[in-house]
């Protein structure tokens, strides 16, 4: 399994598993991010730090950190 760190731009993946714990994990379920949910990385910042994504029709840019505690197939 890969993080959402490691997705190119353009792909389309499904949220495995979430890691991180309390509230963190917490913020990014409120963000509509929970398993199963597809996510299409539709840019990443040249330093990889945010990552924008699409999901649930919307845009969203997330935080390296947070991406890497999202775990996609």
């Amino acid at each position: 399994m890969r993080t959402l760190k490691e997705i190119p731009c353009g792909q389309t993946v499904t949220v495995k598993k979430l890691s991180g714990e309390g509230p963190v994990k917490r913020r990014i379920m409120d963000m509509g991010i929970t398993r199963g949910t597809e996510v299409f990385v539709r840019k990443v910042a040249p330093l990889g730090d945010p990552v924008e994504v699409s999901v649930r029709g919307y845009e969203l840019s997330l935080r390296k950190a947070d991406a890497e505690m999202i775990m996609v197939e």
